[in-house]
């Protein structure tokens, strides 16, 4: 240890090491340790410094520390090339590119620092600080009082990152204010009589503002506005505000004006809890430009919504809100692109295996074809499954019990029973066969009436009870196949082949199909012993389910086949056209899937007519992407849906779909992105929709400007063309997704 160069000061440090310090030694000029005990503080604190040479005065009670100084309090950190403690006022002086880093993590640079208060409080000149990782204030001076609170003089503040390079050094924007308040435990800057400059150019002036640092995540107060124009809006703008009620519930209310639409109001709600959640959200309209004559005043209102609610560990209550006053206010408004809505409200029982449902459905059309009247409501759908947690009889037994009930304004009421038990017994061969042996056994009750036999005249008009048995038994055979020379690359081929023994009939007239009519013959039902996703049509005769199935993995990826048909004795006539069943041998269906994440995925999903060889039905998925790029692109060809006992206002299948969709997202010139999306009817050799738009993206700032055509009417609506500005501006706290710049993502996936 140095001092000032008199024995007085040589001794002086050594009785500061034992007096002061919690333990003595010497410091040499490498680097100096010792404890500081009672020196910056309460009695029993400790203090670390370190310093190239430590003097002592001991008639002045000062301690001065030379040379790349640091001082650890109680996890407040101060480093300079000068440190001056005065123990009498409590006062510390540090010189020479100082930094003094907060509990928090926050850090603040300055040429010149006085602190006071155990380092808590202080004036600080030529003053630079980072506030949480990404926070950037600097200001000619500042003081730091009451241990939590920062106020800058002649600040500037920015979120965004300050390039070294010279000539680069101007952030993309930045608040300059006269006065900067700073508030630790409240996590809030306040800015007063404020300039926001973009590219060091001046746009806006403002009094007073206020924002949440960057360590927040969510904070009550004014959102970004939307500013766009529309063909069918005028000119718009949307004000978003945002409320933080807890970590764990939040709001957003939403004020939409435009100048041919009138005004909208909306609000969201949101909760989180340790096991469910809910949302809900809701929208009021007023138009005086409505109708088909466009000059008709009227109120539009929509709620959407869902939720989770675990009362047990077991048991849960949920909702599912889909709902509007206007069949076509969803679109004017750009809130939602369905056209058909569903509802319910359920609440549900696990126990073991076994499980408890009661659930009520209530649906919406929106369609031009749709009558509302005709749309069924199903209060209560009753579901019971019982699987015991032993085998029975050596096998796998399951029992279920299903009921529901379907009332209309017009066409046929009905409610059904159903009782259904099987048995299952796998077992595996010696040499890797999967065998499994089934027996199924189901009997339903059907109560029926129908007052409208215009739309639904197979059912009839008088109150009838309708019977029937359902009994099967079927064998399914597998023999996974596995080849592979490395641990990496493998290849398993499985042949499968199942045998379903089942008598004829099983749909009696009189049965309204409510939940078979939307049937598609595909992969996922290939290897069905049962191919309706419904109980109300039944799949009967022998038959055969033939299919091979290969998935070859690789280092990098996986591609995945599975191909087959069905074989039977005599056609089904319950089966139509189109349904690719409708003969004794079915269409070949099959599914490729490609995986090399995370560049590329594809899926490709085909139905080839036996007969003829044409491909009935062809889907494919594709999706790409590298680095900020990505690519998704779906391809469908579709039959029409034949009605399979519904009038075709309730199916809306019935015309051959033939579509193309296709969105990219590339990333250019570093945080600069260019977006286009577009979907086409091939069928009708129209476009139905197109979106381009360009976006800039970085740590503080996202801005994008979209224009968007949709070419098809729909009743009040016409076709229509917009321009949206949408603003992100970023206080270090938002995550980056790059297609939030784009609100108008019409891709969906499969």
């Amino acid at each position: 240890m140095k001092s000032g160069g008199s024995k007085r000061g040589r001794r002086a440090s050594w009785y500061l090491a034992a007096t002061f310090f919690l333990c003595a030694a010497p410091i040499p000029a490498s680097g100096a340790n010792a404890l500081l005990g009672n020196a910056l503080g309460k009695q029993g604190s400790n203090a670390l410094l370190r310093a190239d040479e430590v003097d002592y005065d001991i008639n002045n009670a000062l301690v001065i520390a030379h040379g790349h100084v640091e001082i650890d309090y109680n996890g407040r950190i101060l480093m300079a090339e000068q440190v001056t403690y005065d123990q009498n006022k409590d006062v510390v002086t540090a010189s020479g590119r100082v930094t003094v880093m907060a509990p928090n993590g926050d850090v603040a640079f300055a040429d010149h620092v006085v602190l006071t208060d155990q380092m808590r409080d202080g004036v600080l000149s030529g003053f630079y600080a980072l506030v949480g990782q990404s926070g950037r204030l600097g200001a000619a001076s500042a003081r730091r009082v009451n241990q939590d609170t920062t106020i800058a003089n002649r600040a500037v503040y920015t979120p965004c990152k300050i390039c070294r390079q010279k000539g680069d050094r101007t952030p993309l924007w930045q608040v300059r204010s006269y006065r900067v308040i700073y508030r630790e435990q409240k996590h809030r800057i306040y800015f007063h009589d404020a300039t926001i400059e973009a590219f060091g150019v001046p746009v806006f002036y403002t009094p007073f503002f206020s924002t949440p640092d960057p360590t927040i995540k969510h904070q009550t107060g004014i959102l970004a506005p939307d500013i766009g124009s529309s063909s069918i809006l005028g000119s718009l703008i949307q004000l978003p505000f945002y409320i933080a009620l807890s970590d764990s519930q939040d709001a957003t209310l939403a004020a939409l004006f435009s100048t041919e639409a009138g005004q909208m109001l909306s609000g969201e709600y949101r909760q989180r809890w340790q096991q469910g959640g809910m949302w809900l959200q809701a929208s009021v309209a007023h138009n005086p430009n409505g109708g088909f004559s466009g000059h008709q005043e009227e109120w539009y209102s929509d709620l959407f919504g869902s939720g989770r609610i675990f009362l047990t560990d077991h048991f849960e209550i949920g909702y599912d809100a889909q709902l509007t006053s206007d069949d076509t206010f969803l679109k004017r408004y750009d809130i939602s692109s369905l056209d058909r809505l569903t509802s319910d409200l359920f609440f549900q029982d696990e126990w073991g295996r076994s499980r408890l449902a009661v659930t009520g459905y209530f649906f919406q059309g929106l369609r031009a074809t749709d009558s509302n009247k005709l749309i069924p409501l199903a209060l209560p759908i009753v579901q019971f499954t019982y699987i015991p947690l032993h085998d029975w009889m050596g096998g796998q037994f399951r029992f279920d019990f299903n009921g529901s009930s379907i009332t209309r304004n017009l066409g046929p009421n009905s409610q059904r029973v159903t009782a259904e038990a099987r048995w299952r017994l796998p077992f595996v061969t010696a040499d890797g066969q999967l065998i499994t042996f089934q027996l199924d056994a189901r009997g339903d009750v059907y109560r029926v009436q129908n007052n409208d036999l215009i739309d639904f005249a197979a059912i009839p008009e008088k109150t009838s009870y309708i019977e029937r048995g359902l009994p099967y038994a079927a064998l399914d055979w597998r023999w996974p196949l596995i080849s592979g020379r490395r641990s990496s690359d493998s290849i398993i081929l499985e042949p499968i082949a199942q045998v379903i023994a089942a008598p004829y009939g099983g749909n009696p007239p009189g049965i309204p199909d409510e939940d078979s009519a939307d049937f598609e013959f595909d992969e996922t039902n290939l290897l069905a012993f049962d191919r309706f996703p419904g109980f109300d049509l039944w799949e009967s005769g022998p038959r055969a389910n033939v299919g091979l199935h290969g998935v070859a993995y690789f280092s990098s990826g996986s591609i995945d086949a599975l191909l087959g048909e069905v074989y039977r004795l005599k056609p089904d006539p319950i089966f139509q056209e189109t349904t690719g069943l409708k003969g004794d041998v079915s269409d070949i269906v099959s599914l490729v899937t490609i995986k090399f994440p995370p560049y590329i995925e594809m899926a490709n999903r085909l139905d080839i007519d036996n007969a003829t060889g044409s491909v009935r039905r062809n889907e494919v998925y594709l999706q790409a992407s590298y680095g900020r790029s990505s690519v998704e692109v779906s391809y469908v060809h579709l039959p029409p849906q034949t009605d399979q006992g519904l009038p075709s206002s309730l199916t809306g299948l019935d015309t051959p779909r033939e579509e193309v969709t296709a969105q990219a997202i590339v990333g250019v010139l570093d945080h600069w992105s260019l977006y286009a999306a577009g979907q086409r009817d091939l069928q009708a050799s129209q476009l139905l929709e197109s979106d381009f738009g360009i976006g800039y993206d970085d740590e503080c700032l996202g801005f994008s400007v979209s224009f968007r055509r949709v070419y098809s009417a729909d009743r009040d609506i016409p076709a229509s063309s917009s321009v949206i500005v949408h603003l992100i501006p970023k206080f270090g706290n938002e995550p980056e997704d790059l297609q939030d710049l784009f609100p108008h993502q019409i891709f969906t996936q499969p």
